[in-house]
Protein backbone atom coordinates (compact mmCIF):
# COMPACT_ATOMS: atom_id res chain seq x y z
CA UNK A 1 0.00 0.00 0.00
CA UNK A 2 1.66 3.26 -0.99
CA UNK A 3 0.97 6.61 1.26
CA UNK A 4 2.51 9.96 0.81
CA UNK A 5 3.02 13.21 2.77
CA UNK A 6 -0.26 14.68 3.43
CA UNK A 7 -2.13 11.89 2.70
CA UNK A 8 -5.22 11.27 4.56
CA UNK A 9 -5.17 7.08 6.07
CA UNK A 10 -7.79 4.91 7.88
CA UNK A 11 -6.62 3.49 10.98
CA UNK A 12 -8.05 0.19 12.57
CA UNK A 13 -8.77 1.40 15.34
CA UNK A 14 -10.40 4.64 16.33
CA UNK A 15 -8.95 7.33 18.37
CA UNK A 16 -10.79 7.29 21.62
CA UNK A 17 -11.21 11.40 21.12
CA UNK A 18 -14.13 11.66 19.05
CA UNK A 19 -14.37 7.92 17.63
CA UNK A 20 -12.32 9.09 14.50
CA UNK A 21 -9.85 6.63 12.45
CA UNK A 22 -8.81 9.22 10.19
CA UNK A 23 -5.42 11.04 10.28
CA UNK A 24 -3.37 12.89 8.10
CA UNK A 25 0.30 12.24 7.63
CA UNK A 26 2.30 14.94 8.58
CA UNK A 27 6.15 13.90 8.67
CA UNK A 28 7.62 10.92 7.15
CA UNK A 29 11.23 9.09 7.27
CA UNK A 30 12.46 5.77 9.33
CA UNK A 31 9.30 7.01 11.82
CA UNK A 32 5.68 8.59 10.64
CA UNK A 33 3.72 10.91 12.48
CA UNK A 34 0.46 11.17 12.05
CA UNK A 35 -2.48 14.12 13.33
CA UNK A 36 -5.99 13.13 14.22
CA UNK A 37 -8.58 14.89 12.56
CA UNK A 38 -10.84 14.65 15.22
CA UNK A 39 -8.92 16.20 17.88
CA UNK A 40 -5.54 17.10 16.30
CA UNK A 41 -3.62 14.44 18.59
CA UNK A 42 0.02 13.62 17.05
CA UNK A 43 0.99 10.51 17.59
CA UNK A 44 4.61 8.35 16.07
CA UNK A 45 4.76 5.16 15.06
CA UNK A 46 7.78 3.28 13.44
CA UNK A 47 7.13 2.77 9.49
CA UNK A 48 6.40 -1.29 10.46
CA UNK A 49 3.98 -1.03 12.84
CA UNK A 50 2.45 1.86 10.60
CA UNK A 51 1.68 -0.30 8.45
CA UNK A 52 0.76 -3.00 10.53
CA UNK A 53 -2.29 -0.43 11.57
CA UNK A 54 -2.81 1.10 8.58
CA UNK A 55 -6.73 -0.25 7.15
CA UNK A 56 -6.61 2.22 3.95
CA UNK A 57 -5.44 5.28 2.01
CA UNK A 58 -7.46 8.70 0.71
CA UNK A 59 -5.08 9.72 -1.22
CA UNK A 60 -4.16 14.19 -0.69
CA UNK A 61 -5.51 14.73 -3.85
CA UNK A 62 -8.29 12.76 -4.52
CA UNK A 63 -10.63 15.95 -4.21
CA UNK A 64 -9.16 18.05 -6.57
CA UNK A 65 -10.09 18.53 -10.23
CA UNK A 66 -8.50 19.14 -13.51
Amino acid sequence: MEYNLNDIVEMKKQHPCKKSNQWKIIRMGADIKIKCLGCGAIVMFSRRDFEKRLKKVIPANENTTD
